[in-house]
């Protein structure tokens, strides 16, 4: 049975793999701080439906609480260790099912098995907070293997944390002409592209 995956914009995407849908950092808003929706519509009420969902940190266009409290009663939530003590929003998001996850972690979704593994990112909610959640990726193991990036930078162990992929869902953005560390720009994606060999790749956020 083919992936499939359908790109709603920024981190947001769902990942249909073995009658299982994957949701991955939903985002329905058309602005956010200083990001803005330049094509297309925000995601239709469809894209809120999902066995699971993944969120990578804390920053609040990845964990975005107005868009997790539309989630469907029930809907399983994977957030990095420590995130509810962090988010004080999420706390309140009592229909869904919270599971604080870090690397190393594995979670069974139907067929799925979702590997948690590091992402070299700032993981703060607030710019100045505590280090207390780390940064994750996943890798969505089903018919393919599918790794979810979350947002980060290239790390010496990529290639031995993230395993071989078919399939790569990798940050690359900025609105300048370097990032910092922590980031993808194209020419560090395709770096990392490289260190992975996925058979296909699809840039997100």
């Amino acid at each position: 049975m083919p992936v499939e995956i359908t790109w709603w914009g920024h981190a947001t995407c769902t990942v249909t793999d073995s009658d299982v849908r994957v949701l991955t950092d939903p985002l329905f808003a058309r602005r956010l701080a200083h990001l803005r929706r330049r094509r297309g519509a925000v995601p239709p009420s469809d894209a809120r439906r999902a066995d699971v969902v993944l969120v990578s940190h804390l920053h609040a266009d990845h964990l975005h609480v107005p868009s997790l409290a539309r989630l469907e009663p029930g809907t399983r939530l994977l957030v990095p260790r420590g995130a509810p003590r962090q988010v004080p929003g999420l706390r309140r998001l009592t229909h869904l099912r919270v599971d604080e996850v870090a690397p190393g972690d594995e979670r069974r979704v139907g067929d799925l098995l979702i590997r948690t593994v590091p992402a070299w990112h700032d993981g703060r909610r607030l710019p100045l907070g505590p280090h207390r959640s780390p940064a994750l990726g996943y890798v969505v193991e089903g018919s393919a293997r599918t790794y979810f990036a979350g947002d980060t930078g290239l790390f010496d162990d990529m290639a031995k944390e993230v395993g071989p992929v078919d399939v790569a869902l990798l940050p690359v953005g900025g609105w300048g002409p370097y990032l910092g560390e922590g980031h993808l720009d194209a020419g560090r994606a395709a770096q990392a592209l490289t260190r992975l060999g996925p058979r296909s790749a699809v840039p997100v956020h």
